[in-house]
């Protein structure tokens, strides 16, 4: 990866966007020797434009960022910093620097479905998804039907955890299910927007 320190008198702006949520946590500055650092230590190092040194986030208050994965724009000079805060990003005590923005973790979803596709290509027999595969759509609609049937059944109690759990069981098998059909959850929401408008 090139990356041109030179353009910024030797800093580039470094976006800090959480690897769950998507969210964007912070903006600081990296020179060459932050972002060295910052993939030997694996936690986010920035340099510090008011303290003049490297400053990892982090450092007194301990809600680091646990480094996850890095990419530089087009122009090889701001870089896209994915990674899992430990703790409020900002200085403030709020979860972004723009205050408590917190998503509605759609990170997550997509995260599973990297997760279900990997398992529907990569077929493990320690998997319950890659047996839901194995079984084939009509197992997989099955248990669909069940966990809809299921939240149905809890949201008629009082029990917060378990109708929680179950729509979160409900959730996870719809997303198989999307997959063995070739879809996303994306191609659902496109359908939700259209319908908006």
């Amino acid at each position: 990866m090139e990356i041109d320190f030179e353009k910024g008198d030797g800093l580039v702006p470094a976006i800090i966007q959480d690897v769950d949520t998507m969210d964007v946590l912070m903006l600081g500055y990296m020179n060459e020797k932050a972002y060295e650092e910052t993939l030997k230590t694996k936690l986010v190092t920035f340099y510090s434009r008011s303290k003049q040194r490297l400053w990892t986030k982090g450092e007194e208050s301990g809600n680091t960022l646990d480094f996850h994965s890095i990419e530089v724009d087009c122009d090889n000079d701001t870089l896209l910093v994915k990674a899992r805060p430990n703790g409020p990003t900002c200085h403030t005590g709020t979860t972004t620097c723009w205050g408590d923005t917190a998503s509605n973790q759609f990170g997550v979803i997509e995260q599973l479905e990297r997760i279900i596709n990997d398992r529907k290509i990569n077929p493990s027999e320690a998997s319950y998804v890659s047996s839901l595969f194995e079984k084939g759509m009509n197992k997989i609609v099955q248990k669909v039907g069940e966990e809809a049937v299921e939240v149905v059944i809890e949201s008629k109690d009082d029990n917060e955890e378990l109708f929680l759990n179950e729509s979160a069981d409900l959730l996870f098998h719809y997303l198989i299910l999307l997959r063995a059909k070739g879809f996303s959850i994306n191609n659902v929401l496109e359908v939700l927007k259209d319908r908006r408008n």
